[in-house]
């Protein structure tokens, strides 16, 4: 049998700091559970820039095609920002995204108890908090023909193109249903049908799958602003959300601050089926490359640690082994640990990214 490969990008900023404590990980399921990888490293962003001027290079993203897994740790920085656009580390993110056809963003929003005092919200809205929002990733109003600033007359515009195909809608309306599937069966589709021609086209094509091929999933539709009210006033009303490109931004980046952390949260993004059967799939925490604390072991992995569960899940049909470790993450939490981005409890004392793992891997220790 094969073993399955899994090529990590660093990154920048506390992306190598973060990474180092998930390559621990990694080991310690190799040693206890029998689960080998064949792990590989590279660079991406403002780290391949530096060495070979570019955010990603030609072989790098051969890699990256030819992973069972890619696990990225962040990109970025002051450093980088006075360069050209096209050379920027966000566009090596953006190149694998586009080129391994990463179309499905999964943005899970979990509140692990110990941490539901640190959302804005009220602890019984919060509590017990475990959604997912599945965004389109590679089409809509980002990438939409026409675009761009012209000149009208004696005024500039700007115009951006909301565009999607049937099977765009499609494909991403399937991997919400199939998620749905291994969670409560349950999906809700967002989009702005009553104003937006793509959202009636968007409506109509999720029903269309969901009654063809998904009828023991619920399905609801909900207008993309009132899913956000909705989001704030009640969200456990919610499992699997699907939506596009520009509201899935949004609304997944409010979905994560109900959590009271956006630093301790994973995604993933997946494209279609390789030969051997497995999706293509990048896996990133949500946060930034923090580059104000990168180098200081102040820098919490755990975002990065629950990216590679998620891997562990998606990737290598080891559901079992990814709740072992996410709960290994929400023991460490309830038992009180806290790095320096957490502290908010009187009387915590924060402790290193290096520590943060080694009570990670005691805890995983516990689990046998």
């Amino acid at each position: 049998m094969t073993t399955p490969s899994l090529l990590i990008l660093p990154g920048d900023g506390i992306g190598p700091e973060v990474m180092s404590q998930v390559r621990r990980i990694i080991d310690w399921f190799g040693d206890k559970r029998g689960l080998a990888f064949d792990v590989s490293e590279d660079l991406v962003g403002g780290a391949a820039y530096d060495v070979h001027g570019t955010p990603l290079t030609d072989e790098t993203m051969e890699r990256a095609q030819a992973a069972d897994a890619v696990l990225l740790g962040a990109v970025g920085g002051p450093k980088y920002d006075d360069l050209d656009f096209s050379v920027k580390p966000e566009r090596g993110l953006l190149r694998l995204r586009k080129e391994m056809d990463l179309y499905a963003n999964l943005r899970p929003a979990q509140c692990f108890d110990a941490l539901a005092d640190f959302s804005s919200l009220k602890r019984d809205v919060v509590a017990g908090l475990d959604i997912v929002i599945v965004r389109e990733l590679t089409s809509g109003i980002y990438f939409g023909e026409p675009r761009g600033i012209f000149q009208e007359g004696n005024e500039r515009v700007g115009i951006n193109t909301q565009r999607y195909t049937e099977s765009e809608i499609e494909r991403v309306a399937r991997s919400a249903f199939e998620l749905a599937r291994r969670r409560s069966n349950r999906v809700c589709s967002m989009e702005k049908a009553n104003v937006m021609e793509s959202g009636i086209l968007w409506r109509e094509v999720v029903q269309k799958v969901h009654d063809e091929d998904y009828p023991d999933v619920e399905l609801s539709h909900m207008y993309a602003d009132a899913g956000a009210m909705q989001l704030c006033r009640w969200p456990k009303q919610f499992d699997v959300i699907v939506t596009d490109n520009l509201f899935g931004d949004l609304l997944s980046d409010a979905a994560a601050m109900l959590t009271g952390s956006l630093g301790m949260l994973p995604s993933a993004s997946i494209g279609a089926p390789m030969a051997n059967g497995r999706p293509k799939a990048l896996y990133e925490p949500v946060h930034g490359s923090a580059p104000d604390i990168a180098g200081q072991g102040k820098a919490n992995p755990i975002a990065c640690i629950l990216s590679f569960a998620m891997a562990l899940r998606y990737s290598f049909d080891q559901g079992d082994e990814a709740e072992r470790l996410e709960a290994a993450v929400e023991k460490v939490l309830a038992d009180g640990a806290r790095t320096a981005d957490l502290l908010g409890e009187e009387g915590k004392t924060p402790v290193s990214t290096t520590v943060m793992g080694d009570l990670v891997l005691e805890a995983l220790d516990s689990s046998l």
